[in-house]
Formats: C-alpha cells, structure tokens, sequence
C-alpha cells in the first residue's frame, strides 16, 4: 500500500465532511472516502488506521457503524484471521434502497399525527401536513425513480460501464 498524496487525503476529508452534515461521525465518512479510492479496494483494520491517522478502535467503531446498512462489507481472505473492509459492489444501491424503503413507515408516523391533531387549528396541523404530503408523494414516485436507476445501470453495465444518460462527468444535461 502506497502513501496517500495530499490530494487524496483532502478528497477523503471532504468525502467525511459532507456525511458528517448527514450525521456520520466524521471518522466514518473518512473510511467511505479513503475505501472510495483506495488501492487495494480491500483495506485491513489496521491500514485503514494508517492511512486515516487514527485509532484502531476509532476503525472498528466506523466500520460497526458502516456495515449494518450494506454501504461497507467486511470480507474475509482464506487463510487468514485478519478482516479487510471494501465499498459493496452494491452498497450505494443498498443504502439509498434502504433510505427509500423507510418511506412508508414516516407516511404513516404522519398520517398518525394529523388523525391526533384532527379536531386543532390548521396552523397547528400545517407544518406536519406538508410533511405528509412529502412523505406521500415520495412514496408514490419512488418506485418508479428505482426502476430508472435499475435500468440505467444495467444499461451502462452493457456498455462497459460508461455513462449512457448523455450527461457526461459532469452530471449536465437533461433527459
């Protein structure tokens, strides 16, 4: 394993700071960062520590926090006692799936809270109407948005993986 360059350390600090606006503990968006570009994809405890200038036990409390959700697997080498950790082929899918599927469940949260305020003022009941309707309309459109993604990545997986959508790195254009 090579030494990081400082251009990649920054790519791995601000890969931890934008999931740390999402709640992560910064240390886990720094492994998302670094297991995003390392070589090899396969990082041990003990590398990740290395190249993260961290503690072991800070690595092991990201990676119990980063693997329940799919985003990051622990895989294991015949032969050896050691655990490496890699992003899941998948796990963007997983994670986002998994966000998605929470969907239904605040929907109905909701809906409980706006029968709870039936009889109150509708300025009581606006701030979770609103939210209602997000959760409703994110439900309904969801499944639709995840068949798109289905199909556009098994279509880029046909073309070797290059981008079909016409859009280019830079994620410009529309369809």
């Amino acid at each position: 394993m090579s030494t990081p360059s400082e251009a990649e350390l920054e790519f791995v600090d601000d890969v931890a700071v934008f999931f740390a606006r999402e709640g992560l503990p910064l240390i886990a968006g720094r492994v998302i960062g670094w297991l995003l570009i390392s070589d090899p994809e396969e990082q041990s405890a003990a590398e990740l520590a290395d190249v993260l200038r961290v503690s072991r036990s800070s690595i092991s409390s990201a990676t119990r926090l980063l693997t329940p959700g799919g985003l990051v697997e622990g895989v294991r080498r015949r032969g050896e006692r050691q655990e490496y950790f890699r992003i899941a082929a998948d796990g963007w899918s997983r994670m986002v799936a998994g966000r998605y599927a929470k969907t239904a469940a605040f929907r109905e949260l909701t809906e409980g809270g706006l029968r709870m305020l039936a009889g109150s003022a509708p300025e009581r009941r606006e701030r979770l109407a609103g939210v209602h309707q997000l959760y409703q309309f994110l439900e309904r459109e969801l499944p639709a948005l995840w068949d798109r993604w289905e199909a556009y990545r098994a279509a880029a997986e046909s073309a070797g993986g290059k981008d079909t959508s016409g859009a280019g790195a830079a994620g410009k254009g529309t369809e």
